[in-house]
């Protein structure tokens, strides 16, 4: 039996939780019917750490991720100085899964690359598919029009209202007005993030 945690202190934890690590090897429909069911996130609650990121493979299917070096990644987010929730990417060293995370280069000077905004979802916009979930848009986050993650459009639920923090994500191509799935992600609360960040 897990012992209970309290509110962001699992930021503590050094490796991932069994909850977290049960996400990252359900099915796609086991994973679809937790993204339904998800809570909408609180945004002043993410503001200011990272999370262990941990992009799924379902049973069966090939370990595309991991192949690509990006099954292991860390997300932060941070107020910009216009006052916009915003956040970035970390690489990680692609060790055992349930391992520690150690961010690229080094965890003391990471790599922060495919910045986005985080807001609300509009039930009017374009990206619509999760009225409760948040959107991680990578098309505003300021990043170079040569840099693929500006076709990003994520969406962002917490699995469990009582558990704070523990979420998954869905992941969109936007290609002119079509949106691909590309898969679903894990987020799991890791480390207070930086202050300031100098964002593109």
């Amino acid at each position: 039996m897990i012992a209970a945690v309290a509110p962001f202190e699992r930021a503590l934890l050094q490796l991932p939780s069994a909850e977290a690590m049960a996400l990252a090897r359900a099915s796609r429909p086991e994973l679809e019917r937790a993204m339904q069911r998800g809570a909408t996130p609180d945004v002043e609650a993410l503001i200011g750490w990272e999370f262990r990121g941990i992009n799924t493979t379902p049973p069966g299917a090939p370990p595309i991720a991991r192949l690509a070096g990006i099954q292991k990644f860390v997300k932060g987010m941070f107020r910009a100085a216009d006052g916009r929730a915003m956040g970035y990417n970390s690489p990680c060293v692609q060790n055992a899964l349930d391992g520690r995370w150690h961010t690229r280069p080094s965890d003391e000077a990471p790599k922060r690359f495919g910045f986005y905004e985080l807001t609300a979802v509009d039930p009017t916009g374009r990206d619509n598919h999760y009225l409760h979930a948040l959107l991680i848009d990578y098309g505003k986050g300021g990043n170079p029009a040569w840099d693929i993650t500006s076709g990003l459009r994520d969406y962002l639920v917490q699995i469990d209202e009582h558990n704070p923090d523990l979420f998954l994500g869905k992941a969109y191509a936007a290609i002119g007005p079509a949106r691909l799935p590309l898969g679903f992600f894990v987020l799991e609360r890791f480390r207070r993030g930086p202050t300031s960040v100098d964002a593109p």
